[in-house]
Formats: structure tokens, C-alpha cells, sequence
């Protein structure tokens, strides 16, 4: 049985909720929490992301998502969140600590 759509994207917005301000996650790490691929988690937060803290997910490799980018960093760096070289440094501020 697949999963309601809208159960899919409300998983996904209730996991980024929980982020903690000044930590970040990955689209991976939310959509393996929830049971999904990163694009997927990608596609619900375009659709409902305003509603939660939705610059604090970025690509696995640090970087922001490019149609958000410098307004993702702005609100990162509000938060004290670590960024180098447009990268946030992972290492630093990851959510959930693997």
C-alpha cells in the first residue's frame, strides 16, 4: 500500500519542525526518518515549507538549495550556524547526530 501524499508531506514538515534552531539536516537524513527519498522530502517542503523552519535542510553536501540560497544562508547565519564558503559545516551543527 503506498502512503497518502499530504501523510507523506505532513511526516516531513512535523521532522523539520523538530529541527533544532542552530542545527541542520539533510534532505537524506529527514527523509530516512520519515521513510522517503531526499528528493521527495525536497518536493514536500516546496510545497508546505514555509510553515516550518525550512532552511535548516540542505543538500548532503552542505550547500543550500539554489532558488533559496542566499535567503537560506541569511537565516542560517541569524541562527549562528556555521557556513563556509557557502557550505555549512556539518560537522558542526548536524541533526540528528548520527
Amino acid at each position: 500500500m503506498t502512503a497518502d501524499p499530504a501523510d507523506v508531506d505532513e511526516a516531513v514538515l512535523d521532522v523539520v519542525e523538530d529541527i533544532p534552531v542552530g542545527r541542520v539536516s539533510t534532505y537524506g537524513a529527514v527523509g530516512r526518518l520519515v521513510g522517503v527519498g531526499p528528493r521527495r522530502v525536497a518536493r514536500a517542503l516546496s510545497r508546505g515549507g514555509a510553515a516550518v523552519p525550512w532552511y535548516r535542510v540542505v543538500r548532503a553536501d552542505g550547500t543550500p538549495a539554489e532558488p533559496v540560497r542566499a535567503r537560506q544562508l541569511e537565516l542560517l547565519a541569524a541562527e549562528g550556524v556555521p557556513v563556509r564558503r557557502g557550505r555549512v559545516d556539518l560537522d558542526a551543527v548536524r541533526w540528528p547526530e548520527d
